[in-house]
């Protein structure tokens, strides 16, 4: 197995300075110089968090790669720790710019727009929690992955996710995979109550509707829709609107 090289000859600069809190202090003509201390926070010589002025957002989390001299960056939303925005680059001046957005609170797109190596997962902010625009927005962050996804399969899976979506009584409940798997939930997390069956996509083409993740005893299908309306038949009788998750 390759050990990683030593991190003082990959952030030398870094290092010298004590840790990567106190580079992206002086990074990008000191955008990030004012902020207290609780706001710029070390975690480790080549990891740092720095929090938000909003309350919707958790700290963006900054770490440095191991094997390479690059910076990775990841935001979240504080109640489900979802992620809202990722990426990575090798300017940490760009790494203070998309952290100094971040802590001031402006729009997702303004944050790609100060940094433009920021990544927006597709999910969308719900400052009030509300559990059905919660689960509206995992719907576009699932729908935005299986559009940018580089799999063999990405085209049948793309085809469930949009299927799924289409449907009123799946759109209406809060979506979630695993494994790639498509399932559903009649809460938000943290805390999912699974409802309805799992719907696969194949590599060869069909859909598969089960019981469980690895099964398709509810039906093996030609087409992405007729799957979907196989679930529908499926799902238990009297759901309402998305409830929180507690």
């Amino acid at each position: 197995m390759r050990l990683p090289p030593d991190p003082a000859l990959l952030y030398p600069d870094v290092l010298a300075r004590g840790s990567l809190a106190a580079a992206l202090r002086e990074a990008a003509d000191g955008c990030l110089a004012a902020l207290p201390d609780d706001a710029l926070r070390p975690a480790g010589p080549l990891h740092a968090a720095v929090a938000a002025a909003v309350p919707h957002r958790a700290p963006l989390t900054v770490s440095a790669w191991a094997q390479v001299r690059r910076w990775s960056v990841a935001g979240e939303e504080p109640r489900q720790g979802m992620c809202l925005v990722d990426g990575w680059t090798h300017d940490l001046a760009e790494v203070a710019r998309a952290a100094r957005a971040w802590r001031d609170g402006v729009p997702l797109e303004e944050v790609r727009r100060a940094a433009p190596f920021v990544h927006l997962t597709g999910r969308f902010e719900v400052p009030d929690n509300d559990p059905v625009r919660l689960a509206a927005s995992e719907w576009q962050g699932l729908r935005r992955k299986a559009d940018e996804m580089e799999y063999e399969w990405r085209e049948p899976y793309r085809t469930l996710v949009e299927a799924a979506h289409a449907e009123p009584a799946l759109r209406a409940l809060y979506p979630f995979t695993s494994h790639w798997v498509l399932r559903f939930s009649a809460t938000t997390r943290p805390r999912l109550t699974l409802v309805g069956p799992c719907l696969t996509a194949n590599s060869d083409g069909t859909y598969a509707v089960g019981t469980s993740m690895v099964a398709s005893d509810l039906g093996l299908f030609a087409t992405a829709g007729e799957a979907v309306a196989c679930a529908v038949r499926h799902l238990p009788a009297g759901l309402g609107p998305v409830t929180p998750g507690e």
